[in-house]
């Protein structure tokens, strides 16, 4: 495997336990480097300026800055990072606040460690994935009227068409192409069609950059 495969991962945890754990299996791992390590917000933001990693696995409570904070601070400096919110609590506002954020996934601490590392991986190729019953509720939040009156309109290129609409909505709840075309009832080709458009139109330059602006910007219904 070439050094260009291989997806470069920083853990921030404030729990010595949970990296070393975390860690061991993400070394275990041929398609992954674990770059370096953070115990808080803080550091988290410093060693990813350092390290320059492909994702970041950050939990949300710890000292100094908090992950949701500390993810706003790596995406302002580096947007092309993609921070995937780990933690043990279920809490809706903490998934809200981490799709504000710019974080393309939010994930649990006591998911299969095969759903962590299909995770990272998913994230690295651009897709958001929020593997958590209250991500709907929370995409819903983050597109309320009194949300939206807030936020920087998106200018796009084009019109988006129905069809469009409806693939990127999809893609919000993290679905892949696949499955994307099954429940649009399309062809998978159609899909990939649409999310070449899609880019196009929103001027993004992949996935996760797209469904973080069609978050922000309110247009995913």
């Amino acid at each position: 495997m070439t050094a260009q495969c291989v997806i470069r991962v920083l853990l921030a945890d404030d729990q010595t336990m949970i990296r070393q754990g975390l860690g061991y299996i993400i070394k275990m791992q041929k398609d992954m480097q674990l770059v370096g390590e953070a115990a808080n917000g803080d550091d988290a933001v410093r060693r990813t300026l350092e390290t320059k990693p492909d994702v970041v696995l950050m939990d949300v409570q710890m000292p100094g800055l908090s992950g949701i904070k500390a993810t706003r601070e790596i995406l302002k400096d580096m947007p092309e990072v993609k921070v995937v919110i780990l933690t043990t609590f279920e809490v809706q506002d903490y998934v809200y606040e981490g799709i504000r954020s710019g974080a393309v996934g939010y994930l649990l601490k006591d998911a299969d460690t095969d759903v962590m590392l299909e995770t990272i991986r998913a994230a690295y190729r651009g897709e958001a994935v929020y593997r958590t019953g209250l991500a709907a509720g929370a995409l819903v939040r983050a597109l309320s009227p009194e949300v939206k009156a807030s936020q920087n309109q998106i200018v796009l290129l084009e019109p988006l068409t129905e069809r469009e609409k409806e693939v990127l909505q999809q893609m919000a709840f993290g679905l892949k192409n696949d499955q994307i075309a099954e429940t649009l009832f399309i062809t998978e080709g159609t899909v990939k069609t649409h999310i070449h458009r899609l880019l196009q139109k929103f001027g993004a330059e992949d996935r996760t950059q797209l469904v973080v602006k069609a978050l922000r910007g309110g247009l995913v219904k």
